[in-house]
């Protein structure tokens, strides 16, 4: 369940991310402000900090900023024009293709 929650959270902060140039301060921080929110979802769960629950961890982490790379790359085919927020892009998309 974390893993999912991990892996859905990380979809727009991937999708920020392929949309600034690589390494810039805005890129830094679509990387690592998920981090920091992860960090408070394991405190706020009691999962802690062991080993074997960093593999499903980072897998879902890795996997949704991928993925927002993805929505990223399908909004460009389709509605041309995108900016760095995924919520307004989709709806803008949403509403040009009924």
């Amino acid at each position: 369940m974390v893993g999912l929650v991990v892996f859905l959270m990380n979809v727009p902060f991937g999708y920020w991310r392929a949309n600034v140039k690589k390494f810039s301060f805005q890129w830094f921080l679509a990387i690592h402000v998920p981090v920091l929110l992860i960090i408070g979802i394991r405190l706020a769960t009691h999962l802690g900090f062991a080993w074997y629950t960093y593999v499903a961890l980072v897998t879902a982490f890795f996997l949704g900023q991928q993925a927002g790379g993805l929505v990223i790359k399908w909004l460009r085919n389709s509605c041309n024009k995108v900016t760095s927020c995924m919520i307004i892009d989709l709806y803008r998309c949403r509403r040009i293709h009924g």
